[in-house]
């Protein structure tokens, strides 16, 4: 039996109390409001055969970004996959993706994702996981280009057209199209107030573009809207963190990093990627940050093996050096070189495994060597996922390299082309301040 979803999708479902439920769980898995998981449980509950029902649970739990969830992914895929004599064409596609997914294959799965939007436009639960997928693995290109495509299908009329602006407003910005991007952002959020991957959108925008007055004030006038009960709020967090760094107010960034980054200990790797990124580059900054790295190396410690994703690992390596933790570096590299697979085995060769022989290399004392691994891997940066904001990380330990390295000239390069980029921000003054005085001091 067929019913029709809120956009005008076909679903292969009888029951509308488990209908009624899924989009429950869609609008707070738009949103990351909430516990989307628990509704969409529930929905399986009333009807155990509905199939989107078990498409969009293993959807959710890939876009988490996480090896531990891949028994949940697979147990919800098989339960789809043993229904797939009921399912129409678009929930077996469905199928077939998430089982690439499995597979370790991300591109051909993030690739069936998007082809089900050909003639599926409205499939909101394939448009959101490709689009994740797209940022996952750093197609920058595609995230503008997916959510475009499909646009002309969608309208004010249509439920979730707000959620697909603010999606857009992202893929924009990453492609550089920064006033688009605040106007598609601020457009969504004129839809829907409450959501916070389009303020997210506009937040990198104003990252981007060194409006540090502009991206604090964004984000604490709007924080009732995207903070309260929201799952996806530590990255928001994390960019208002970001902006205080940028002004040198490392007391800020420290206290939101204690009570809103990571007010707790978690093992959710989204939340542990963005509290290494901040105590890293707080680290670059020369700030003492007590001990906080312990305990989040003894977070990462358990994932050291994983060879899952290689942004993070990247990160995983990041806590592993600056907590000391020598015998977790080592199992975590040996890991990457033995244990990838699939599309991550050539994240993990073209940028994992260099970024992190570079960290180490850092951690170490050995700039030089981090220098040369960090100059093959940034221009290639984007192949293992991540924002621009995300791996800026990179380029910043490049340049705090060639500071501590003495190279004058590269530095000069690196710190022209940041401050040719955010000339405004403290930051970027204190960079060319540093570069000039040290120029002195070798001329004199």
């Amino acid at each position: 039996m067929s019913m029709l979803d809120q956009r005008g999708v076909p679903v292969s479902t009888g029951n509308r109390a488990s209908l009624a439920r899924y989009e429950e769980a869609l609008e707070l898995f738009h949103g990351y409001f909430g516990n989307p998981l628990a509704v969409i449980d529930a929905a399986i509950a009333e009807d155990p055969h509905f199939i989107m029902g078990h498409c969009l649970r293993a959807g959710m739990l890939i876009t988490a970004g996480e090896k531990a969830l891949l028994p949940a992914i697979r147990q919800s895929n098989d339960a789809a996959a043993a229904l797939s004599h009921r399912a129409n064409d678009r929930e077996r596609r469905h199928i077939a993706a998430a089982r690439a997914w499995l597979d370790g294959d991300y591109e051909r799965a993030v690739a069936q994702y998007g082809d089900i939007l050909i003639g599926h436009p409205r499939d909101a639960v394939a448009l959101q996981i490709a689009h994740i997928g797209d940022f996952l693995l750093g197609q920058s290109r595609r995230l503008c280009d997916r959510v475009g495509r499909v646009l002309p299908a969608w309208d004010a009329s249509v439920a979730g057209y707000g959620y697909v602006l603010g999606m857009h407003a992202f893929g924009l910005e990453e492609n550089a199209r920064y006033d688009d991007a605040e106007a598609a952002g601020r457009r969504a959020l004129e839809l829907n107030r409450r959501d916070p991957w389009a303020v997210h959108a506009v937040a990198h925008v104003m990252e981007m573009q060194g409006r540090l007055d502009d991206g604090i004030e964004w984000l604490t006038r709007r924080e009732a809207d995207w903070a309260p009960d929201n799952g996806f709020a530590f990255h928001n967090w994390w960019h208002l963190a970001l902006y205080h760094l940028e002004r040198g107010e490392f007391g800020r960034v420290l206290e939101l990093y204690d009570t809103r980054i990571r007010p707790q200990s978690s093992a959710v790797v989204l939340e542990m990627i963005d509290a290494t990124s901040m105590l890293w580059r707080l680290h670059l900054r020369g700030v003492d940050t007590g001990d906080r790295w312990r305990e989040l190396a003894d977070a990462w410690e358990p994932l050291a093996q994983d060879a899952y994703l290689a942004f993070n690992d990247m990160h995983a390596m990041m806590s592993f050096v600056a907590a000391g933790r020598d015998d977790a570096a080592d199992r975590l590299l040996a890991s990457m070189e033995s244990t990838a697979r699939g599309t991550n085995a050539m994240m993990t060769r073209e940028v994992g495994l260099p970024a992190c022989r570079a960290v180490r290399a850092f951690g170490d004392g050995d700039f030089a060597r981090a220098i040369a691994l960090l100059r093959s891997a940034c221009p290639v940066a984007h192949r293992f996922g991540g924002s621009h904001a995300q791996r800026d990380v990179l380029s910043r330990t490049l340049l705090e390299a060639a500071i501590r390295a003495g190279d004058s000239h590269l530095t000069r390069e690196l710190a022209a082309e940041r401050h040719r980029r955010k000339p405004a921000t403290p930051f970027s003054r204190e960079l060319w301040q540093r570069w000039l005085s040290s120029s002195a001091r070798q001329a004199a």
